[in-house]
């Protein structure tokens, strides 16, 4: 609660409340015009739903694909995967999103925003399920960036990079 204690004449303080009630219009204004979501608004679903997170069963990664063009769809691709954290954590992604690098997301250089993939590192069998929310990665060679935490969960913080297959399950690109 604000406490405004005010002197003087009665025009006095109704000019000073009203310049006290405008302020604070247009600092609510500014807030709430500074909060962003991600490009689609469904980071804390896809958070929930396929990082593990409450309710989760485990089968909602098998979501049908959703029209994507036949040249990404009908392919797995194969390539180097490596792996960003710390110097990026905190920082805005290429969709708008704040970079976790404790979540279960990755940055592709085409593969549209919240596009689900399957991710198998082919030297151990492991593999993971991440959402695209960045772009890059902008090493030669390497056809994912992986947080930090979907490279632990595949193996490969202590070699930096692995060999990996990729697998669309999901994307809402028309």
């Amino acid at each position: 609660m604000l406490l405004v204690y005010f002197r003087g004449s009665t025009s006095c303080r109704v000019r000073d409340l009203a310049a006290a009630a405008s302020a604070v219009l247009v600092v609510f204004v500014f807030v709430s015009g500074c909060a962003s979501l991600s490009s689609s608004g469904k980071v804390s679903l896809y958070d929930r739903r396929y990082e593990g997170g409450e309710g989760s069963s485990g089968m909602e990664h098998r979501a049908p694909l959703a029209r994507l063009s036949p040249e990404v769809s009908s392919k797995e691709l194969e390539g180097i995967a490596s792996w960003y954290g710390p110097d990026f954590h905190g920082r805005r992604t290429a969709n708008g999103e704040i970079y976790n690098m404790y979540g279960m997301t990755a940055a592709h250089k085409t593969l549209p925003f919240d596009t689900m993939l399957r991710v198998t590192n082919l030297e151990n069998g492991r593999s993971v399920v991440v959402r695209v929310n960045d772009r890059g990665p902008y090493a030669k060679g390497r056809i994912i960036d992986l947080s930090k935490s979907a490279a632990e969960k595949l193996q490969m913080i202590g070699p930096g990079t692995a060999r990996v297959r990729l697998e669309v399950l999901y994307s809402e690109e028309p």
